[in-house]
């Protein structure tokens, strides 16, 4: 990917189009497998103008991280209009784009980060930095459920849940990319109704998640995607 940007450019603006274009040649390989000179050579300049913005690739790919992780953490966000389910939905489709589009890259940054060969200390630097990545990820995410189930306190019982779900939802992306055997519409919709029996079996045990329960699937059109899965196990049921 040339860029064919001759112009000069601002310290901030040449950053930013390091980041961009190592974000897009770590979302199609994984991030050991990218040399400085292809991002140089992808972003038209030389090797050593690369290190006069970033020391090394390290630095270079835990930006790119950060951009990666803050584009993940707005898929979560939606207009609090209609059936949670269709909502959902929504919200399932850009998370499985960013992971189709990402593979690599989100393998990675699910994982820890990739095994960069730069010293113990450095190394376990980056872990940490990796991981509270991925912790403001899925903070972003539970904090837009909640919004998305108009709950500001929690219960115990329903944070377990969403996080839970959430924690699913990212377990499942990651097998998914290992061939991708199940058609990604369907995966869609079974993460959706993932939530939904999380949320009923919880209702089972608690008043409160029961009350809830009825709540969204109340408020559910006849062809949303939670009750689409009542209707699938009823058709179970002996």
């Amino acid at each position: 990917m040339t860029t064919g940007v001759r112009r000069r450019m601002g310290v901030e603006e040449r950053r930013q189009q390091l980041i961009g274009v190592a974000l897009e040649l770590f979302s199609h390989r994984s991030p050991d497998e990218v040399s400085i000179d292809e991002i140089a050579a992808a972003a038209g300049i030389s090797r050593p103008l690369v290190y006069h913005y970033f020391p090394g690739k390290l630095s270079l790919y835990e930006a790119a991280l950060k951009r990666a992780a803050e584009d993940l953490a707005g898929r979560f966000e939606e207009p609090s209009d209609g059936a949670l389910g269709v909502r959902l939905l929504r919200v399932m489709g850009r998370f499985l784009d960013f992971v189709d589009e990402h593979g690599p890259g989100f393998s990675a940054l699910m994982r820890g980060g990739p095994a960069v060969s730069a010293g113990a200390a450095c190394s376990m630097q980056t872990a940490s930095a990796t991981n509270a990545l991925i912790d403001s990820v899925r903070q972003a995410a539970y904090v837009q459920i909640l919004a998305h189930l108009d709950v500001a306190a929690p219960s115990p019982r329903l944070e377990l849940v969403v996080r839970s779900w959430i924690s699913l939802a990212e377990s499942t992306a990651l097998l998914w990319l290992d061939g991708r055997r199940i058609p990604r519409e369907e995966l869609q919709l079974q993460l959706v109704h993932d939530f939904a029996a999380l949320a009923a079996v919880s209702a089972a045990h608690d008043t409160e998640m029961a009350e809830l329960l009825r709540r969204i699937l109340g408020a559910e059109p006849a062809d949303g995607p939670f009750r689409d899965l009542v209707d699938r196990l009823a058709t179970l049921a002996p």
